[in-house]
Parts: C-alpha cells; sequence; structure tokens
C-alpha cells in the first residue's frame, strides 16, 4: 500500500491556485532534472531552449502567438516559499539530493534572457516563437508553465483570428466560453486570447474586468421561463428584464422564436420597447434570422450554439442575416496546439533531438520574414548571426538578466498586430480547407550546423574523440 507522506501546512483540498504557487505548477521530472544537474555540477551552464510547434492543428495555414505576456509576469515572480520546500522534502523523492539544490531553489530566481515573437504575430511549424537563455536550472524548471500558457493562448487566438477573418470586421463576436473552458484559469486565458485574437468582447465577468474591458451579455433561458411562469407570458418576461436593462439583448427563442419576434416587432414599431439587439440560440438559423430580420429589420441579430469559423462561413454563404456571433465550446477547446520546448544550446555546444519524426535544429535561431507590397512572401529560419536580408527579423529581446526590456502592450495594440498579421498572409494560407502553410526556408547556416551536430552527435555515441 502507497503511503502518503505529510506534507504538512501546504496541503489544501480545494485545489485553488495564486502567484505564489506557479513555482510548483510544474512537472515532478522538472525539478528531479534540475537536481540532477545540481549534483553534476552543470546548474549555472548556460543553456538556450526553444518554444515552437512540429505541425499546426489539422486545417490551420498558420497560428497566432499569444500568451507572452502571462509567461514574463510568472518568470518575474519565480520563487520557492520555505513552505513549498518543506513540502518537496517531505516527498522523500529528492532524499539523496545535495543540499545546494534545496539552496538554490531557497535564494533563486530567473535571471535569464528572453527572446520571443510580438503577441499577435503568425507563426509557422518549427519557427521558434519563444527563446529562453538561462542557467540551465532555471530554463528545465519553467518549460511546464511556459507550454501550458503560450499552447492554449495561441490556439484560442488562432482560432479567434480565424473567426474575425470569416465573418468580417463588421459582425459582432462575443466570448461565451468560460463554461466549457477547461478550468477557471483557462477561462480567463481563454477570454484573454480571444479579444487579442479579435473578438470583441467576452461574458467573463473577471476577464473583462481584469483587463479593462466592459463585460458582454444577454440573459439565459431560465429568465424567460421563470419570469413567464411567475407573471404570465414571455412578453412579461422581456418587460421585466428590459425594467432593470433597459433596451439590452433579448434572447428569443426558448418557445416559439417567430412569434416572440412578432410581439417584439409591434412594440419596437409604435415605440413601445427600444431593442439593441436579439439572440437566436438553436433551429434552423438560416430560416429564423431571415423571418426575424423581416420583422425586426433594424434590429441586429446575434446567433449562438456550437458555433465555428466554418459554420459561421456556411451560415453566411447561405444567406443568413446574423450581425454578430457568440462563441463557446468550440473556441475554447478542440485540436490542441501541440508546442514543444526543446534543448538546442547547452554551454555555447549546439545540440539536438535526432529521434524519428521528432527531429529538431541546433543552435539560436531567428525567423526572418521578406514582404511584398504589404504580404508576406517567405520566411527564413536561420542562426542569429546571420545578417537579414531585406527581412525583418521577428524574435525580439523582451526581458533581459530577468528584468522587462518592454512595456506590457494594450490588448488594442495585440488586436490590431493580429489583423495586420491575418491580412498580410496569402490567401491560400487563410483559407478554412486545405490551406497552404507557408513553406520555411531554412538557411544555408543552419543547414551547415544541423549537419555538423549530426556528424559529433554520432562521434559521441560512439565513444570517438
Amino acid at each position: 500500500m502507497t503511503t502518503i507522506p505529510d506534507l504538512g501546512s501546504y496541503q489544501h483540498q480545494d485545489l485553488t491556485i495564486s502567484a505564489a504557487d506557479y513555482s510548483l505548477l510544474t512537472d515532478l521530472y522538472q525539478l528531479t532534472m534540475a537536481a540532477c544537474y545540481v549534483g553534476e555540477g552543470i546548474e549555472q551552464k548556460q543553456a538556450s531552449f526553444e518554444l515552437f510547434v512540429r505541425r499546426s492543428p489539422e486545417n490551420f495555414g498558420y497560428l497566432i502567438a499569444m500568451g507572452l505576456e502571462q509567461a514574463l509576469a510568472y518568470l518575474e515572480k519565480l520563487s520557492f516559499t520555505h513552505s513549498q520546500i518543506a513540502a518537496l522534502q517531505a516527498t522523500g523523492i529528492f532524499a539523496h539530493a545535495s543540499d545546494r539544490f534545496w539552496s538554490l531553489l531557497a535564494d533563486g530566481k530567473f535571471t535569464g534572457n528572453v527572446w520571443a515573437v510580438p503577441e499577435g504575430t503568425a507563426v509557422f511549424a518549427n519557427e521558434p516563437f519563444l527563446r529562453i537563455e538561462a542557467p540551465l536550472w532555471q530554463a528545465q524548471l519553467i518549460e511546464t508553465y511556459l507550454l501550458n500558457t503560450l499552447n492554449y493562448q495561441t490556439l484560442i487566438a488562432t482560432r479567434a483570428a480565424r473567426l474575425r477573418d470569416v465573418a468580417g470586421e463588421q459582425a459582432k463576436l462575443l466570448e461565451f466560453g468560460t463554461r466549457r473552458a477547461f478550468s477557471p484559469q483557462g477561462a480567463l486565458w481563454a477570454a484573454r486570447a480571444a479579444l487579442a485574437g479579435g473578438l470583441d468582447a467576452t461574458s467573463n465577468v473577471l476577464a473583462a474586468l481584469q483587463l479593462g474591458q466592459q463585460p458582454s451579455g444577454t440573459m439565459a433561458h431560465a429568465l424567460v421561463m421563470a419570469l413567464s411562469a411567475m407573471e404570465g407570458s414571455e412578453a412579461e418576461a422581456f418587460t421585466a428584464f428590459h425594467r432593470y436593462f433597459p433596451g439590452a439583448p433579448l434572447l428569443i427563442d426558448t418557445y416559439d422564436t417567430i412569434a416572440a419576434a412578432e410581439q417584439l416587432a409591434i412594440k419596437v414599431k409604435t415605440g413601445e420597447m427600444e431593442l439593441s439587439g436579439v439572440r437566436l440560440d438553436s433551429g434552423d438559423l438560416i430560416s429564423l434570422s431571415q423571418q426575424v430580420r423581416s420583422l425586426l429589420p433594424n434590429v441586429p441579430i446575434v446567433a449562438s450554439g456550437d458555433l465555428d469559423e466554418w459554420e459561421i462561413a456556411r451560415l453566411k454563404a447561405a444567406g443568413a442575416a446574423i450581425d454578430g456571433y457568440g462563441l463557446g465550446t468550440r473556441l475554447v477547446t478542440g485540436t490542441p496546439v501541440n508546442g514543444v520546448y526543446k534543448l538546442v544550446d547547452i554551454d555555447g555546444i549546439p545540440v539536438m533531438k535526432q529521434s524519428s519524426g521528432k527531429a529538431t535544429y541546433p543552435g539560436r535561431k531567428q525567423i526572418f520574414r521578406s514582404f511584398v507590397g504589404g504580404k508576406v512572401k517567405a520566411d527564413r529560419l536561420g542562426l542569429i548571426t546571420e545578417t537579414p536580408l531585406s527581412e525583418t527579423p521577428l524574435l525580439q529581446l523582451v526581458m533581459k538578466e530577468g528584468q522587462r526590456v518592454q512595456l506590457p502592450e494594450s490588448l488594442a495594440e495585440i488586436r490590431q498586430r493580429t489583423a495586420a498579421t491575418v491580412a498580410s498572409l496569402p490567401e491560400e494560407t487563410r483559407r478554412l480547407t486545405n490551406p497552404v502553410a507557408l513553406q520555411v526556408e531554412i538557411s544555408a547556416g543552419l543547414q551547415k550546423l544541423t549537419e555538423e551536430t549530426k556528424e559529433l552527435t554520432a562521434k559521441n555515441a560512439k565513444g570517438v574523440k
């Protein structure tokens, strides 16, 4: 029978999390590897890790990098408390670890450099959108948290950018995904990434207020049913809601969508009611929206209910009379972005992974992007020592020796960059079905270093000096 160690005061069953807990929000092997590095005396060797995706999710022609702000905030605050260290020691797992390991945790903080592409920038397979240059133990320890925030927010921002691209600039796009997100923290990140990726507002009150935004929403069927039952009719339910929220959008498909629209049309026409919008959440959205539009010609119609970019494209092609969309489940869930975080240089020695299907490129790299007429022409993946050839280097220094070197960007700035980035991509890269991702050229210098590293690795494997 497994014995559960006494972890002291650090135990709590509610699994709440605060910024102070983030140092332990990691996989065990990050800590055991750090302890091993200390034992071998190499923990302070300078290491470079790069975060990238090997391949994009199916039918994604590009990815929008997102999550950098939360990554930097995490690195700024990284530290271990006495109670956290005591809890780790109580597990018994680290019984053979050096005392220096505990001293390192007690006194340590992130002291490295961070290079990253700005949030809202399109990236492609094998292009690093973040690089960490730091003492080995630090660079190793932070892998899990960085992948968690960057992978998830990149997924949401990419979906949001695609939704905006399909729906058009005039459509109202609302993030409704909190109840379907994978955790309360995930819901906050999803709301942020969705707004930065192109959506107009979120229904998540906490996320909106923390981000300095106005939360947005309508009502649920429960209110209509409850007030209809108590006050006699759906019309009375709408009147009651408008008593406290004048002109607010109304959900009109609880019972009979067209009957509800007809009654509202009479009140709007006679001036008895002002109405800023109606929401349809079920049924044949094409037919219903067209009928509602004929009854309420000047009232915006918002549709919701498991919508995604493919469904919006279908609705638009079929002539649906819809002015906005509420996006939830399919925005905040779905095929993940499988970003990876790999060592590329240790103590000035380029290294690479050579596993079948998972090989990586060695050395610290830069993405060089070229444009023609404001449109992306090509990307070249090269070494940081290479000179741009009428190209724009994408990776920027955002943190030096543990301190930020740039002010945080506003959501408006990131959203604008996202829109500009998507607009600059080739049409075949933006399409939803069988998109063609930008082909990334591997520079001659990187190709040469890759071959040299392979040869050196092969010699080392055979014990050849």
